[in-house]
């Protein structure tokens, strides 16, 4: 039986990372035990804990614990901080083939969670930490996002986040590892697959369109009759009703080459021939565009184009993103409504920026408006006020109700932007055409910004 080691960073009177009240050390805990109780509930392994309680353990203990047990792997668990914001992995400097597969296997699968929340890949790396230069078995180091970025750590106070970020890094490095599933766990297993490509660029342009459609996605490597492809992972059922309805769902995207396999049969066919390479998902004309709607452009892109004309405008893309998605607002087009009411984030006017209100909320040209106490409250405000105009449906439960003008707001009377003329601005009879200009431009820079994505991607590639 195969034995890791989760390493949960920082402990006792070594906090690691703070914002606030909340430690790092507390997340690296919380995370480490939900990798250790899914692996050791679904897969044939020990798993063992350098730190199980808020103790201090100094860093030659944690690897000397690890090289005593003989360990197949050694998994490491921090969170970031500095200004950033997302996630990465890291390996030793010197590694071989069998500790990049697991990081492979790892990364893929978190990557896709965070695509799902809206948080940034920031790639596969290399150090010279001492826990993946001393220890003696392959080992990964995983920082799990910002605890110093206000969206980060939104999402790591998240059980849902937690919960499925912890599965995706077991479930990654039980694929690295080849872990034997138990035996009750042995039944079939339907795995939804949304395509599968020779080439592997085309396989990411499909993760990426996939999760623009909010489905995580991640590749898998499958060789068939001694050829290799790309296969888009994008969910896996114990009943095969559930994936079938899943790939319909997938299907009903466009995406006609979504199928599904029982995991571990190999009939030693080829998949379907590969279908013509797709493009990234066109944005919507702006032009009549709903409120409510799919956020197109990432965090990554959305704070690229407004430091451009303010570098020193604060990270909220994220926000924007994270909050935007829960409710169902397109995220992207309110930051540009807010990148026009603070004239990008230089607050000229009556909204002073240490009252967190990027929508106006309140604000009327003889007061200042509403005054929210963090910018996370601030955007939150801004996505509940639109979700009043366009929406009749309850809240969402995820989060409290902070917009102190929404009860006055004739709910639905606004479902598509140029609707809120005249109600969120008044006369305001080019209030929407303003936003939307905003947006265009912000939607011209995707352009550019996917293409040096998928360049980052090759170079990423070609180091491996």
């Amino acid at each position: 039986m195969k034995v890791i080691i989760i390493d949960p960073g920082h402990g006792g009177n070594d906090s690691g990372a703070v914002n606030k009240s909340r430690f790092e050390k507390t997340f690296n805990l919380a995370i480490a035990k939900k990798i250790q109780s899914y692996l050791q509930n679904n897969y044939e392994v020990k798993v063992l804990l350098t730190r199980s309680s808020d103790t201090t353990i100094s860093l030659d203990d944690r690897t000397d614990f690890a090289n005593k047990q003989k360990a197949d792997f050694y998994l490491s668990i921090h969170q970031n901080s500095g200004g950033g914001e997302g996630f990465e992995s890291y390996v030793y400097v010197y590694v071989g083939a069998e500790t990049k597969k697991i990081q492979n296997a790892i990364h893929a699968r978190t990557a896709a969670v965070m695509n799902k929340y809206g948080a940034r890949n920031r790639g596969q790396k290399q150090a010279d930490f001492h826990v993946l230069r001393e220890t003696k078995m392959p080992a990964v180091l995983l920082e799990v996002l910002f605890i110093d970025n206000a969206a980060n750590l939104a999402l790591l106070n998240r059980q849902d986040f937690q919960n499925e970020v912890s599965a995706a890094i077991a479930s990654g490095a039980a694929v690295g590892l080849s872990l034997k599933q138990k035996q009750q766990e042995t039944k079939d297993l339907f795995i939804a697959i949304a395509g599968a490509f020779e080439q592997k660029e085309n396989a990411e342009v499909r993760v990426r369109f996939l999760a623009d459609k909010k489905i995580s996605a991640f590749i898998d490597e499958e060789t068939i009759s001694n050829k290799k492809y790309y296969r888009v992972q994008a969910g896996a059922f114990q009943k095969r009703d559930n994936a079938e309805a899943h790939v319909m769902k997938i299907r009903a995207l466009g995406i006609k080459d979504a199928y599904v396999i029982v995991k571990g049969e190999d009939n030693g066919q080829a998949p379907a021939p590969e279908p013509p390479k797709p493009e990234p998902p066109k944005p919507t004309p702006p032009a009549g565009l709903t409120i409510q709607g799919t956020t197109l452009l990432s965090a990554y892109e959305i704070e690229r184009f407004v430091r451009k004309v303010n570098p020193n405008a604060p990270e909220l893309a994220a926000l924007y993103v994270q909050i935007g998605q829960v409710y169902g607002i397109r995220g992207d087009t309110a930051y540009a409504q807010a990148v026009h009411e603070t004239g990008y984030f230089r607050f000229q006017g009556s909204v002073k920026a240490s009252q967190n209100n990027f929508a106006g909320i309140g604000a009327t040209g003889k007061t200042e408006g509403a005054t929210f106490k963090t910018p996370e409250e601030g955007v939150l405000a801004h996505i509940q006020h639109l979700y009043a105009y366009s929406s009749t449906e309850p809240l969402p439960p995820q989060y409290p109700l902070v917009d102190p003008r929404f009860g006055l707001v004739q709910r639905g009377s606004a479902t598509a932007w140029n609707q809120l003329n005249g109600k969120w601005a008044v006369p305001g009879t080019n209030y929407s055409n303003m936003i939307l200009e905003i947006y265009k431009l912000m939607l011209n820079e995707t352009k550019v910004t996917l293409q040096e994505r998928v360049n980052q991607i090759d170079k990423q590639l070609k180091g491996i």
